[in-house]
């Protein structure tokens, strides 16, 4: 049985204060930690099973908005469904350990949420809109926006570990995150040069997704370089002199999934449920 220090550890992995006044909670920490689990584990199992989340992992929360199944092939459903597992458990995990204190499903956007940032990310009104539901690529692309983000988030928070005797269940957890970050980043590779519906080969949206997601944060931490450039392309978002991956703290990981809103918008259009938002 996995413990309750356990789940904290590996919540710690992800954030390293809490971007409000308020006094933080342990139960603040894991409700912040299980609404970005509500966003992956909804986006993956409706690209793998064309339905949201059960009703008894959502507490009762509104429906997710523009969720579909994928058009995928064999290989793209085997990444799909092994993914939707992996986050549909860890949705599970976090409510067990809540109880009665944990939030509901907060409200999500998993369709025009999607054609927004790619809109924002390559300056331009794409038609049709961008969808990841579409094919293998588009729903790579789509889990490029979501895995990079919490693969980024591990460095910067492992400090806050005081009890090293969490560290290396935290750290198979993270693993776990990392594998599904370099598969995305692996299948992208394998169609660096593909001319997608748009004109664009997929390095330019990749790209335009690293630069967005700088843009909105902030400050640069993830330039990555698929193909093309005089440097060997990067699988993981890290420094090219040290090889040791940036790091972001909540406040750039809301302004991610925001899409540069401040307390709100983007893949949560009414923001947070708790209070870390």
């Amino acid at each position: 049985m996995v413990s309750r220090a356990s789940v904290l550890a590996f919540i710690a992995i992800t954030l390293v204060a809490a971007p409000c006044a308020l006094a933080i909670t342990d139960t603040d920490i894991l409700n912040f930690a299980l609404n970005l689990e509500y966003l992956e584990a909804s986006f993956y199992s409706y690209a793998a099973r064309g339905v949201g989340l059960d009703s008894d992992l959502t507490g009762g929360g509104p429906e997710v908005i523009g969720g579909e199944k994928a058009n995928l092939t064999e290989k793209g459903q085997f990444f799909a469904e092994a993914l939707a597992v992996d986050e549909i458990n860890h949705v599970r995990l976090l409510r067990s350990v809540l109880g009665d204190a944990a939030v509901p499903i907060p409200a999500i956007d998993l369709g025009p949420a999607f054609a927004a940032a790619a809109n924002a990310a390559l300056n331009l009104t794409l038609d049709p809109p961008f969808t990841p539901y579409a094919n293998d690529l588009f729903f790579y692309h789509g889990a490029f926006i979501f895995e990079d983000v919490g693969v980024t988030a591990y460095l910067g928070a492992l400090p806050s570990i005081s009890d090293t005797t969490y560290v290396p269940t935290a750290a198979g957890i993270a693993a776990v995150e990392a594998y599904h970050a370099g598969a995305v980043r692996a299948f992208l590779l394998g169609d660096i040069d593909t001319v997608t519906p748009y004109g664009v080969p997929v390095s330019t949206i990749v790209d335009a997704i690293a630069a967005l997601r700088e843009t909105v944060q902030g400050e640069p931490v993830d330039a990555f370089d698929l193909g093309g450039s005089e440097s060997a392309p990067l699988f993981v978002p890290a420094s090219a002199n040290t090889s040791v991956a940036f790091s972001r703290d909540p406040s750039q990981i809301l302004a991610v999934v925001y899409l540069g809103g401040t307390d709100k918008g983007g893949f949560f259009p009414e923001g947070l449920n708790g209070n870390i938002k």
